[in-house]
């Protein structure tokens, strides 16, 4: 993926933002990706699965990317 706040950061983001890991999958982060989704599901049941959302979304979008 291109750099910081580039368009493909900005899909990724976005797909985070509907599905938490989504993004980082897209941009190739396998284990980050079932990281995040996994802990926002188990987090979902006590109320608390919106920070790992935010967080999900946030990491996506800031992803340096390969250069």
């Amino acid at each position: 993926m291109p750099e910081q706040g580039s368009a493909g950061n900005v899909i990724a983001a976005l797909a985070s933002f509907f599905i938490p890991g989504l993004g980082q999958l897209l941009q190739g982060r396998v284990i980050m990706a079932a990281f995040q989704f996994i802990l926002a599901a188990v987090l979902w049941f006590l109320w608390l699965g919106w920070i790992i959302h935010i967080w999900s979304i946030i990491d996506a979008a800031r992803f340096p990317g390969k250069t």
